[in-house]
């Protein structure tokens, strides 16, 4: 078992985290709620990403171990649901990481089936964002990506540095490390000093 492998599953646990505590507000707010949410939040953008690519069986139908790390993590919310909401801070913390892994991880399978680097920057983006996206639909809020909130761009700045990496004959390793603190460091430095992207329409 390598170490992207162990990352991507703890990623897959902090998504059904921020998945199960999105539904805490809401007037149906059950367990079946909390649990779909947590699923849709975790697998849906690589699901999004693997229908786009003609990529099956989907990852998380292959890998028993996804859906029992959703499931870990939705028994964690139940557990330790007032301890959660204190660690704001640490759960923003554990999602940067995770859609800086799954940037990473989705762009580097799109290349890996063959497509040109430019969708798989696409590609890498969508794993990263659209279970939040479906998450935040599904809650009647506005999805993050529609915020003032640089998310997105980070990501495609992390995917961009793979690319760039990978062009340049960069080790496997370093260039997953480097593009992955891209985006981390993008984003918390984004929350910090409260960077946006200028507006469309003024």
């Amino acid at each position: 078992m390598n170490i992207q492998y162990i990352l991507e599953i703890v990623g897959t646990f902090a998504f059904a985290i921020s998945g199960a505590l999105a539904v805490r507000d809401k007037e149906h707010q059950d367990w079946f709620a909390a649990t779909f949410t947590a699923f849709v939040t975790s697998i849906g953008g690589g699901t999004v990403r693997d229908v786009l690519l003609g990529s099956y069986p989907l990852v998380w139908i292959s890998d028993i171990t996804i859906v029992y790390a959703i499931l870990l993590g939705v028994l964690a919310t139940f557990i330790f649901y007032k301890q959660l909401l204190r660690l704001r801070r640490t759960l923003f913390l554990f999602d940067t990481f995770g859609i800086a892994l799954f940037t990473i991880v989705g762009t580097e399978k799109a290349l890996n089936l063959g497509v040109q680097p430019e969708i798989a920057a696409i590609m890498g983006v969508f794993s990263a964002v659209m279970g939040g996206v479906i998450r935040d639909t599904m809650s009647n809020d506005i999805p993050i990506i529609y915020q003032k909130e640089v998310y997105a761009t980070a990501c495609l700045a992390g995917a961009v540095s793979y690319l760039l990496l990978d062009s340049l004959g960069a080790e496997r390793n370093t260039a997953f490390i480097l593009a992955s603190a891209v985006i981390i460091l993008i984003r918390i430095l984004a929350v910090r000093y409260h960077w946006s992207i200028p507006r469309f329409f003024r």
